[in-house]
C-alpha cells in the first residue's frame, strides 16, 4: 500500500475531522489514483479547491499520485495573485447566479430579497440540479458535501452555517457581493425580476384598503405576483441591514 501526505489549508479544514486539521495526513492508496479522488476521500469537495501543489508543482484534479508524494490543497485566494500557477477551478462565471438545493429554501428567499439571482430546486433530484446549474452557468449552494463531489459540477459552495440569515451573510461575503445587491428588485417566490406596473392595470388585484393609499406597484416578470411596499417592509429592510452589516464585519481583518 502506497502512502501520500496531504495537507489542507484555510477553510478547507472545515471538511476534515477536528483532530486532523492543520496537519499532514497520511493517505494510503493503491495504483495511481487521481489527486481529486484522494482529496475527496478526506471529505473535501473538488469545487472548494483552488490550487493543488504536488511536491511543490501546481497540478490539476486529474494528476496521478505516486508513492511518497506531498500534496498541499488550498481554497480560493482573495488577496493573493496566483495567476502564474495552474488553477484547479475554471475561470469565474459570466454572471453571479445561484442554484440552491431543496434544503435551502429560506436562504433562496433571502438572496432574492437582496436582488440576487437564485433558483431553488425544491423536489429536484441531485443529478438534475447539477445538470441544470452547469447548463445555466449557476453556482450550486448546498449543505450536502456529497453533492459537491459530483464530477460534472464546476462551480459550487458548501454553506457552513445552519441559520438562514447567517447563511446569506456567508454567501455575500464569500462571493464579494456587498456592492452588487439591489434589495426589493426580485420576486421572493420565483426569483423573477420585478418591473413597475400601472395601478389601473392591476387595480382588480389590489386589496381596497391598499389601493386607497398606495399608487406604486411592481409585478414579477416571471410568475406575475404583485408587490407593493406594505407594513412588513421595515422588517424586511432590517433583515437586509443585518445581512450586509454582518457580511462587512466578518469580512474585516
Amino acid at each position: 500500500m502506497a502512502i501520500a501526505a496531504v495537507r489542507a489549508y484555510g477553510e478547507l479544514n472545515d471538511f476534515i475531522p477536528m483532530e486532523l486539521r492543520q496537519t499532514s495526513i497520511r493517505c494510503a492508496f493503491q495504483g495511481t489514483p487521481a489527486v481529486k479522488d484522494v482529496i475527496e476521500s478526506l471529505g473535501i469537495p473538488h469545487v472548494e479547491v483552488e490550487l493543488i501543489l504536488v511536491n511543490g508543482e501546481s497540478v490539476d484534479l486529474a494528476a496521478r499520485l505516486a508513492p511518497g508524494d506531498r500534496v498541499a490543497v488550498y481554497p480560493r485566494f482573495t488577496r493573493l495573485d496566483i495567476a502564474p500557477l495552474r488553477r484547479v477551478q475554471r475561470g469565474p462565471l459570466a454572471r453571479v447566479a445561484f442554484a440552491l438545493d431543496a434544503h435551502l429554501g429560506k436562504l433562496a428567499r433571502l438572496l432574492r430579497l437582496l436582488g440576487l439571482d437564485a433558483t431553488h430546486a425544491d423536489g429536484c433530484a441531485d443529478e438534475d440540479l447539477v445538470a441544470s446549474a452547469v447548463r445555466a452557468g449557476r453556482i450550486v449552494l448546498t449543505r450536502d458535501r456529497e453533492l459537491l463531489k459530483r464530477g460534472a459540477l464546476t462551480h459550487g459552495y458548501w454553506v457552513r452555517s445552519t441559520d438562514s440569515v447567517e447563511q446569506a451573510r456567508e454567501v455575500v461575503q464569500r462571493f464579494g457581493l456587498a456592492g452588487r445587491v439591489q434589495p426589493f428588485t426580485r420576486c421572493l417566490g420565483c426569483g423573477g425580476v420585478l418591473a413597475p406596473v400601472k395601478k389601473e392595470e392591476v387595480l382588480e388585484r389590489i386589496p381596497p384598503r391598499v389601493a386607497a393609499w398606495r399608487d406604486d406597484y411592481r409585478q414579477c416578470t416571471g410568475c406575475g405576483k404583485l408587490y407593493w411596499e406594505g407594513t412588513h417592509h421595515p422588517r424586511l429592510r432590517a433583515t437586509v441591514r443585518r445581512i450586509l452589516e454582518g457580511a462587512a464585519l466578518n469580512g474585516t481583518g
